[in-house]
This record gives structure tokens, sequence and C-alpha cells, in this order.
């Protein structure tokens, strides 16, 4: 048997934060915005709100297309750099919340390629259960408060993140369908590309932190931009390469939404037809970890997956790490 997506969920917070507001933060221009990211608009937390709460709304979401979810589940990963607090876990958090005491829960930290790692993992371990007793499902979530990390004066970033979350439920389905190969990949000796500095046993979140910014989010653009255009594409091959496929019979790709212009770029480099790349950045930004799981179910609920259907899921993220994961849609 294989392991494939049984349903989708996805949650955005209701406070939408515009360019407008952005360029007063930043004392920039809306049409700066418009133009380097594509982006028009994200959604920001309200007071009070913590990634499992996105979560849990994106969760639930997912577990109520099979009415046997809740009593089959078998396992929870969370996805996400932006955690309720630094232990325990926001899954051990979520599994609360959604009062399924006794599921193994735990959280995977990829940054925005948190996902596709979590993807994998609970594939891998499905695939062994399923070989000795079967029939467990597992719920994989991406949830990230981005908001929570901005710096307001630094238009390179504070124009680009957004909060949400994006849920699959994960269960048996007939051999040849689900997750069909995938590839994950780090390069730790550039982890100094995308970072919050401050908040660990290397720098503790002291008051001098505060002060240099240690515990905001920091990015250098331009080696990001072109790690991610150099590397998207040789994940995604090598992925293909386990499935067994070629890129022109991948039907729809669900890339990172990093930003418009980026995914655009990706596009170009991979030379596929945009109309089978959707795009969410232009309305909820970066969502991190959320923002594949997120593009999915939005890209389900515009044009619904058929049956059969060769989808590719891929992105980059801090570390540097990045990933790939070919699924056939059932």
């Amino acid at each position: 048997m294989g392991v494939g997506f049984l349903g989708l969920g996805g949650h955005v917070p209701p406070v939408v934060i515009d360019n407008a507001q952005v360029a007063e933060w930043t004392d920039g221009d809306e049409s700066w915005i418009v133009e380097r990211t594509g982006i028009l608009e994200r959604r920001y937390r309200e007071p009070g709100t913590a990634t499992s709460d996105l979560a849990l709304r994106a969760a639930r979401e997912a577990l109520a297309v099979r009415p046997d979810a809740e009593d089959r589940l078998g396992l929870i990963i969370v996805a996400t750099s932006t955690p309720d607090q630094p232990q325990p876990s926001t899954g051990a958090i979520l599994q609360d919340k959604l009062g399924l005491s006794g599921v193994p829960a735990f959280d995977v930290n990829a940054v925005c390629s948190g996902f596709i790692y979590a993807l994998a993992v609970a594939d891998s371990m499905m695939s062994a259960r399923l070989s000795e007793e079967g029939g467990e499902y597992a719920l994989v979530v991406g949830a990230d408060v981005y908001s929570s990390l901005m710096n307001r004066a630094d238009r390179r970033t504070v124009s680009l993140f957004g909060d949400g979350a994006g849920a699959v439920l994960l269960g048996p389905v007939p051999e040849g369908y689900g997750v069909l190969g995938w590839r994950l990949v780090t390069h730790g000796e550039h982890r100094d590309l995308v970072e919050v500095p401050a908040g660990g046993t290397r720098m503790p979140l002291d008051a001098q932190a505060r002060e240099a910014g240690g515990h905001l989010f920091h990015m250098k653009g331009r080696p990001v931009r072109e790690y991610a255009l150099r590397t998207i594409p040789k994940v995604i091959g090598e992925a293909l390469d386990s499935a067994g496929l070629r890129l022109e019979e991948v039907d729809r790709f669900i890339l990172h939404q990093a930003n418009t212009r980026l995914v655009e770029e990706c596009c170009r480099e991979l030379r596929v037809d945009p109309a089978r790349v959707p795009l969410t950045a232009p309305s909820f930004g970066n969502t991190a970890a959320a923002s594949i799981p997120l593009t999915l179910r939005t890209e389900h609920e515009r044009r619904p997956f058929r049956r059969g259907e060769r989808l590719v899921l891929a992105g980059v993220g801090g570390g540097m790490t990045a990933g790939a994961v070919v699924v056939r849609w059932y």
C-alpha cells in the first residue's frame, strides 16, 4: 500500500496587513513592495493567538474529512520554527487541544522547508507501520507566526511574511498512489543566511541581545534567492528520479511561496508553464512552514485535484534546507 493525502485543512488569521500598512511601518513605498515581491497583503494573528491555535484550526479541517480519523490517528507532526514555547513541543500542545492523548506528537524545525521534512518523516514512519500493522493515519501540520519575529523597520523582510497554518491527513492508499518519492538536503555552512540569532544556548535572549535585535528575524535576501534558484530544481529532479517520473509528467507544482517574484523565477528556471504553479503569496505572503500545505488546500478548493494527478511539493528554508516530495493524488 501507499501513503497518500486523505484530507486537507488550512487557516489564516483575520487581521489583514496590506502594503499601505507595511509602507507606513518602513517609511517606504507600496509600489516597491509590489514590484519586488508581488505580495499584496498578508495576515497577522490576533493578540493572544499562539501557533498551536492556528494549527488547531487547520488540523480540525483536515481531520473532518474522514469520520474515523481521530480514532485511527497514530502520529502528529507539527512543522514550525515559531513554537508556542521552547518546550514542550507545539505538537504536544496541539495533541492536547485535539483531545488525542497518547498519540505520538512532536515538532520538526527546518524553517520554511519544515512541512516537506515532516511529510518525509511521516511517510517513512507510516510506510514501516503499514507493512507491519496497517490502518493508521497521520496528521502533518505546518504552522508559523512570523509576525512575532518581524523587524517592522526592515522593509526587505516585513513586506514578505504572514501567519498561517496548513494540514494534511495521511493514510493508506492503493499501491502506485500517494507519496512516490522525496529528496531532502541541508547545507549548514549557509545557516547564517536566514536566522533568529538569539534565544538559544549560543546567544541567550537577554537585554543586550534584545537591544541588538537578536530576537528578530534576519535574512540575506540575494544569497537566499541564489540558493533557492540553484537548489529547488536540483531537489525536484532528484525526487522525480526516485519516483521514476519526468518533469513534463508533473501536472501541478506546489512550491513554497517565498514571494511571488521568486516563484515566477523558479518557473522560468524549471521551464514549466506558470499555469501549473499556483500562487498564494499575493494574498497570504510567505507563511513559512504553512506555505506549502496552505497552497495545496487553496489550490484544491480552486481546482480540485483529480485521481491520478501527479504533484510536486517543493521549497527551501533556513538552515539552509530544501526538499521535494512527489505525490500521485488519490
